[in-house]
């Protein structure tokens, strides 16, 4: 990542350890993003279509976050570049470039959710799920880019570590809350309005944010994606092993409800899936924080991803072999672990090879397409692999083999040991 020595504080590398207030209000932060991407797509959405009634509730569910995953594929790196270049004054006094936009993201977010539920049809569904994703992404992108506008190399393993847990909490108390606590579909969208902002706007209100020096402000800096790919191959290599890692998960958690239900035949599937989540959260907790430890003392990223691929694609395999509860409980805790590692590891590994300073919640936002396209992609795929090509074995087996190609393709990177 190239960094001018003397930079200001908004470019500058990093250097002095963030204190564990800081990560904590981190940790809130994505935890209150998670709770309300996940628990929608896992619990809410797949319930209110369901009660909707529709043709096939498979493709209806695939048609609506698809569309939601597309409008993120545009507006993440859209605002990032954005934030790269605010730079707000107000009574004389200069503020930071990233807080603004998590605040007016949530915001969004908030008004889209309440919208949602009130929804009676697919479309409108589709329409609010696309605006709960603009506002997401808003917030993704800036929240994402604290780790290097903030965190020194050293401590990233560490600090992604934290902040990756979210990603699993985050499913299991939204989905604890909207189906323990609280009942229907627009109650949950309430009760994940409410949390959105108790967990999320504190991070941008009590942390700080550097502003942007006033000559970097106007300076185009922007390149096509496949430019930025041929000078920077490491990047280019980084956003391919998380695109296929995130594809393989896509595909193999978008329809575990349906696979409860219709393939393992259990009695009491939502329960089951809470059960799912639960263990998934146990294995990822346990491994998260150690794994990015490890890889911040000893210097090393790469093998932490291979292995935790390797894990990933063993779970997948178990379900696609042995399609029974026991099998999916065991399954559940493996990819837990495995992706616990991965996000830690991976992520701390991303900020490494991120291509210039300040455009890193830009190229940051190119990364994030990675994650965000297989939710386009993997639905795509999902549903006639499903539906005609050999149902839900053949699901997690492709699961697998395109996990384990993504953790592979991570020996590619040069400047990352």
């Amino acid at each position: 990542m190239s960094v001018t020595q003397g930079a200001p504080a908004a470019l500058a590398e990093p250097v002095v350890p963030v204190r564990r207030s800081w990560i904590g209000l981190l940790f809130a932060a994505n935890l209150g993003l998670w709770m309300v991407f996940f628990t929608p797509v896992q619990v809410l959405l797949p319930e209110q279509i369901a009660e909707i009634g529709v043709g096939s509730k498979e493709a209806a569910l695939g048609w609506v976050t698809g569309v939601g995953a597309l409008v993120a594929i545009i507006v993440n790196p859209a605002a990032g570049a954005l934030s790269d270049r605010t730079r707000l004054r107000l009574g004389g006094r200069a503020y930071g470039r990233r807080h603004v936009w998590t605040l007016s993201g949530a915001a969004l977010t908030l008004l889209s959710l309440l919208f949602l539920g009130v929804q009676d049809s697919i479309v409108g569904v589709a329409v609010g799920w696309a605006g709960a994703q603009v506002g997401l992404n808003v917030m993704l992108a800036t929240l994402t880019a604290a780790v290097p506008d903030r965190v020194p190399v050293r401590q990233r393993g560490r600090v992604s570590g934290w902040i990756g847990m979210p990603q699993a909490l985050g499913l299991v108390l939204g989905a604890v809350l909207v189906t323990a606590v609280v009942t229907g579909t627009t109650s949950g969208y309430v009760v994940m309005a409410v949390v959105l902002v108790l967990l999320a706007v504190p991070f941008a209100l009590l942390t700080p944010d550097d502003p942007l020096p006033a000559g970097d402000r106007a300076r185009p800096r922007g390149k096509a994606i496949w430019r930025v790919f041929r000078e920077h191959p490491d990047f280019a290599w980084a956003w391919g092993t998380r695109f296929l890692v995130q594809l393989g998960n896509a595909l193999g958690t978008l329809y575990l409800l349906y696979f409860l239900t219709d393939k393992v035949r259990l009695a009491d599937p939502d329960t089951g899936l809470l059960i799912m989540i639960l263990l998934y959260t146990a294995g990822m907790v346990a491994t998260a924080v150690v794994g990015g430890r490890l890889s911040d003392s000893s210097g090393r990223r790469k093998v932490f991803v291979v292995w935790s691929g390797i894990v990933i694609a063993v779970a997948a395999l178990l379900l696609a072999v042995w399609p029974t509860w026991p099998v999916a409980l065991v399954a559940s805790v493996l990819l837990g672990a495995g992706y616990g590692v991965y996000l830690a590891v991976d992520t701390a590994l991303i900020t490494q090879v991120l291509p210039a300073a300040v455009d890193r919640a830009k190229d940051l936002g190119v990364i994030n397409i990675a994650t965000a396209a297989p939710q386009v992609l993997g639905p795509a795929m999902a549903a006639p692999i499903v539906t005609h090509l050999g149902g839900y074995p053949t699901l997690y087996a492709v699961t697998a083999a395109v996990t384990l190609l993504g953790a592979v393709m991570v020996v590619r990177i040069r400047a990352v040991p």
